[in-house]
């Protein structure tokens, strides 16, 4: 009964991906539509205007919109291998590849020993809670990025290193793959394939780092854990507005400076507490190198400026493969991501009108939605700094090193 239901289990998993990725391609496609701003628009609108751009080989510099790293411009380049599609069609093609792309990694993962097909579930029943909005936006290309490179770091290092730098240069998140990796060959690689690539985009087109400048004067996005506070002080005669700012909807007005200041401060903090981790740290069992990737990026997201429904894509791919480990704690912070993801979904665009409108039933669902977040976040945190630096009467396992012998597995 075991070997059948081994045997089963795949197939199960199989058609829950087929059915729920239909759904969200007719999503997009505009076959069924759900209440709310039409996500689609991102693609057929702004992206597509990049797309005419890069194409006469220099990047949106007058458009303040464009604040993605240079390798940015691979992806939104990419829809012109399907030129017998239109540019919206060939896109959410090319995501709907990236998220089965996804799928063949994980699976492929969970054959191996001390391995589980948990992942896999994770990211087949994750995506879809989050609506069209994943196949709207290339963050699911740079996830695919992030979820091979996590999978060959434990044999692989110079790959994981070498996708992760890639993976920085097209949305800077995946640079904190790197955040538990011992191997000294990661790094190098990484800090190769970065230098690399970096100078490649710049001299092949100019303007490839403007996007910093753009960054830089972002405000506070209305989604995130700092515009709670503006949310509720609208009901108490706050003068601020909330605008379209930046390629978002952010709030302007007084304390507004304060509070993105806090968020940075927030993030500065979460940086010294992985170094801190890292000097601290003492045993590294095989999946503390996804467990400390998923921990870091909640820690970036969490205390962001801006938390974008997309983001929680990075976050599901990233709580999938960390649960592709038999051994990993992560099984409750993935479970509180889900959650966050369905109520994101709930958010925007379903009730977006009502976040924006700072109306109750928008507060609500971002103070669950970012308490999720938060929760996950501590969580991880204290897994990752438990399994790793406390006490332990086993013996501890020394850091590997670029000389030692490889373990089959």
């Amino acid at each position: 009964m075991e070997t059948k239901d081994a045997r089963r289990s795949p197939a199960y998993l199989l058609a829950t991906w087929c059915v729920t990725r239909v759904v969200l391609l007719l999503l997009v496609l505009g076959v069924y539509v759900i209440p709310g701003p039409d996500v689609t628009t991102d693609v057929s609108v702004i992206y597509r205007n990049w797309y005419e751009v890069l194409r006469q080989g220099t990047f949106p510099l007058d458009d303040v919109t464009w604040q993605y790293p240079p390798a940015a411009a691979l992806a939104i380049l990419a829809p012109a291998l399907l030129p017998f599609l239109s540019y919206p069609h060939a896109f959410f093609a090319l995501a709907f590849l990236a998220d089965l792309v996804v799928l063949a990694l994980l699976l492929r993962s969970a054959r191996r020993p001390g391995r589980s097909r948990r992942g896999a579930w994770v990211w087949v029943a994750g995506v879809p809670l989050l609506g069209p909005t994943v196949y709207a936006r290339y963050d699911v290309m740079v996830t695919a990025v992030a979820v091979a490179a996590l999978l060959a770091g434990a044999r692989h290092p110079r790959v994981m290193g070498a996708l992760a730098a890639f993976g920085a240069l097209l949305k800077v998140w995946p640079a904190l793959l790197l955040a538990g990796a011992v191997r000294r060959r990661a790094w190098v690689s990484a800090a190769v394939t970065g230098a690399g690539l970096a100078a490649a985009f710049a001299l092949w087109m100019p303007g490839a780092f403007a996007f910093l400048t753009f960054q830089r004067e972002r405000g506070t996005e209305v989604e995130s854990l700092g515009a709670l506070v503006f949310h509720v002080a609208r009901h108490f005669g706050w003068s601020g507005q909330v605008l379209l700012n930046y390629g978002s909807i952010e709030f302007l007005g007084p304390y507004v400076p304060e509070v993105s200041a806090a968020a940075l401060a927030l993030t500065a903090g979460a940086f010294g507490w992985l170094l801190l981790w890292r000097l601290k740290a003492r045993r590294f069992p095989p999946h503390t190198l996804t467990d400390a990737a998923l921990t870091a990026v909640l820690l970036f997201t969490t205390t962001s400026r801006v938390i974008s429904p997309q983001y929680l894509v990075w976050l599901i791919g990233l709580a999938a493969v960390c649960l592709t480990h038999r051994a990993s704690r992560m099984t409750t912070p993935a479970l509180l991501v889900l959650a966050a993801s369905f109520l994101t979904l709930l958010e925007f665009p379903i009730g977006f009108v009502h976040v924006v409108s700072s109306d109750w039933y928008g507060i609500t669902l971002l103070l669950l939605r970012n308490t999720l977040l938060t929760t996950a976040t501590l969580l991880a945190a204290h897994h990752l700094w438990r399994t790793t630096t406390s006490p332990t009467t086993t013996p501890v396992q020394p850091l590997p090193t670029d000389r030692e012998t490889r373990v089959s597995p």
